[in-house]
């Protein structure tokens, strides 16, 4: 596969579906059922209603619908959906917590890269 090759496919977990070991995907993650490892996708992360993850999650942008422990890094932006539950730290650009979900960590947001920070 050629860098110049972009690959924007789709991965699903299904529900019912244990993964054990860590996820790497070049496009897109949905999760609806259960993983015991980590989660990384350059596109976008969805984490169904269903869906739960034992291990760090990274993308470019993070949709949580179910649960989360472990860290949550997003390039872009994490959302927290109203039935979810996230025991982790954060680490996003834009973050949003619907009201009902359980949220127990800290959040680190920055709105450049840190080498745009300084003065």
């Amino acid at each position: 596969m050629g860098k110049s090759d972009p690959i924007k496919e789709l991965n699903i977990i299904g529900a019912g579906t244990v993964v054990e070991g860590k996820i790497r995907s070049q496009g897109s993650v949905r999760v609806d059922g259960k993983v015991l490892g980590e989660v990384a996708a350059n596109e976008s992360l969805a984490i169904g209603v269903t869906g739960e993850v034992e291990g760090n999650v990274s993308a470019r942008n993070i949709t949580v619908g179910g649960k989360v422990r472990g860290s949550v890094t997003a390039a872009e932006k994490v959302v927290f959906e109203g039935k979810s539950v996230v025991r982790g730290d954060v680490r996003a650009t834009r973050l949003v917590i619907d009201e009902g979900s359980v949220f127990d960590g800290r959040v680190s947001m920055t709105e450049k890269p840190s080498s745009e920070l300084r003065h």
